[in-house]
This record gives structure tokens, C-alpha cells and sequence, in this order.
């Protein structure tokens, strides 16, 4: 296991921690009346429409294509909107353009580095959350994610410590409105698995912890995707929707290889049948860093992606 947690540790945790509220045991099937839209929602992250440099395109342009394709929200990257505000956008016509588009802001992309054993750059990376959530609520943003940013190297991340410095996170969210959601990064050496994150989130003993994993990091991070039948759906409000093929192997595969849902090898069936079992009817957000869509027009990547994305979950349950 990647990250520090001995069996001590494991076992102390054991009763009271893995069996807690975000373990699922009562898992019921789908029905019938629920197989055509299952309850999911649609939303862009906007990694999946940048240009052909791989450079991100105007947040306002970005918001454009989303709308146009028919996505139900949006999950911008806290960069852009910062530097949207800092040419002198206004932030209230930002909020306008989103609503006014029927779109939500459920999540967004921020790289705070409050994961790191280090406390001066622990204690920078939590004003960073902070701002990054306080710029977030300007738009109507929901949520944050939080990566392992800072410890994506180390072997000996006390998961414990990790859980504490989780809750001080959420803690922080509760003050603005905005909830942090523990990202899985499968390339990582600590917080690349699902026990990891579900670890994390059980024993922060908060009841907003959430985690927000990612079909190709699961699989990177070298997790079966039937543990996420055993997380309550509540604790996953957006899911990263992706596939991948089935070469470059797991451990050559990077990024920039995942493909539209349905064009690779990915369970995508069982996935999405686990996570409607569980009660999960969260926002399938489609996050790709492909070349060769960022050499395409936007829009029809965009429009593309919400059509596989839709497809795959009408295949699942049909």
C-alpha cells in the first residue's frame, strides 16, 4: 500500500471506520421504471475542450459550448476563472451567463496543497483552498476538488494525519458554502486508490466528506472497480467520466490517453450499475486530456462527449 497505515492502524480504524456512513451494505437493483436515465446528470470538466496547443480557452467561451451542447453543468478549472476576473470580468456577469445557460457549478479544478506534512506549505496550501472557494461561490460553485497535490512522490503519508487535515479542509468549506471532495489520482504514490480515499473520508468524521473519483485513475491507481459498490452513493456527487484502451498497458497508460466513454476497454456497464445501486445519482462529468480532440472543433467534442456519455448509460441499463 502506497501510503503509511500499518496493521495497528488498520485494525484500530477497522470497526469504526470502514463500516461508518460511507460504506454501503444494502445495495438495492435497479428498476425498472429507472433503466432509461437512471438519474444521472451531465456535466463538462474543461480539460476535455482545450485548443489544439493544449492551451484552456476563455471561461466565457467555455461556458458557451457547454450550454450549446446541452450539458447540464459545468466543472470549470479555478485558474481560468481567476484569470477571468483579473482581466477585469465581472463575476456577477459570469454567475449570469451560467444560469441564464441552465447550467450549475458542481465542481471545479483547484490544486491547493493542503495534503503536504509540511506545515508552512500546509497551512499556504489551505489559503489557497480558501480563495479557491471563495472565488467559487462568486459563480455559484458547489464544490472543490482536492488532490493529493504535494505528495503525489511519497511513500509514507500517515493516512490518518491525512483525514485530520481533510476535516480542518472541510471545515473551511463549511465557513464559505463550498465542499472539498477527495480526488483519487491514480499516478500518485499516496491517495492513489479507493481504500485510500474511502479511508480518508470515513475517518475525518465529518458528514459533508465526499470523494470524486475517475474511471481512468481507478484503473491506474490499480483499484477493481467493485469496491465502488461498497461506497453509499451520496458520498460521490460527481464522478469523472472517461475510458481508456486497452494499450498503452496500466502502467505506461498516462493521461492524455483516455478516450470518449465507449470507445475503450473500461467497465463502463458494471460501473455505472454499481454506483445506481448504491444510491448514486451524481453528475457524470466528462474529463479527457486527448491531443487529438483538442485538435478538433469544441464544439463537436463537447457535443460528442455528452452523446457517448449518454449512450453509456443507456447501454447500462437497458
Amino acid at each position: 500500500m502506497p501510503a503509511s497505515l500499518d496493521r495497528r492502524q488498520l485494525l484500530a480504524a477497522g470497526g469504526a471506520g470502514i463500516a461508518a456512513s460511507l460504506v454501503n451494505t444494502n445495495a438495492s437493483p435497479v428498476r425498472a421504471a429507472e433503466k432509461q436515465a437512471a438519474g444521472f446528470g451531465y456535466c463538462l470538466n474543461m480539460s476535455t475542450i482545450r485548443g489544439a496547443d493544449g492551451k484552456p480557452r476563455p471561461i466565457t467561451e467555455q461556458i458557451d459550448i457547454a450550454v450549446k451542447a446541452g450539458y447540464d453543468a459545468i466543472e470549470p478549472w479555478v485558474r481560468e476563472v481567476q484569470e477571468y476576473k483579473e482581466s477585469g470580468g465581472s463575476m456577477n456577469d459570469l454567475r449570469k451567463r451560467i444560469e441564464d445557460g441552465g447550467l450549475t457549478v458542481e465542481s471545479a479544478i483547484g490544486f491547493a496543497t493542503w495534503i503536504v506534512d509540511d506545515d508552512s506549505k500546509r497551512a499556504e496550501g489551505y489559503e489557497t483552498a480558501k480563495r479557491d472557494m471563495e472565488l467559487l461561490r462568486e459563480i455559484g460553485g458547489k464544490r472543490l476538488a482536492a488532490p493529493p497535490v504535494g505528495a503525489t512522490k511519497q511513500t509514507d503519508l500517515n493516512l490518518f494525519a491525512v483525514a485530520e487535515r481533510y476535516r480542518k479542509l472541510l471545515e473551511i468549506g463549511d465557513e464559505i458554502g463550498v465542499v472539498p471532495e477527495l480526488e483519487l489520482w491514480g499516478f500518485s504514490t499516496a491517495m492513489s486508490r479507493l481504500g485510500e480515499v474511502m479511508f480518508v473520508a470515513v475517518e475525518c468524521g465529518h458528514p459533508s466528506a465526499c470523494v470524486l473519483p475517475d474511471v481512468y485513475h481507478i484503473y491506474k491507481g490499480g483499484s477493481d472497480f467493485t469496491g465502488l459498490g461498497l461506497i453509499n452513493g451520496t458520498s460521490i456527487q460527481v464522478f469523472h467520466m472517461n475510458d481508456y484502451p486497452a494499450d498503452p498497458p496500466r502502467d505506461k497508460i498516462g493521461d492524455a490517453d483516455r478516450v470518449y466513454p465507449g470507445d475503450g476497454v473500461a467497465p463502463l456497464g458494471d460501473i455505472l450499475r454499481m454506483l445506481h445501486a448504491t444510491g448514486c445519482r451524481c453528475m457524470l462529468s466528462l474529463e479527457l486530456f486527448n491531443r487529438e480532440y483538442w485538435k478538433q472543433d469544441a464544439a463537436e467534442v463537447a457535443a460528442t462527449g455528452l452523446a457517448k456519455m449518454r449512450a453509456s448509460v443507456e447501454t447500462a441499463f437497458a
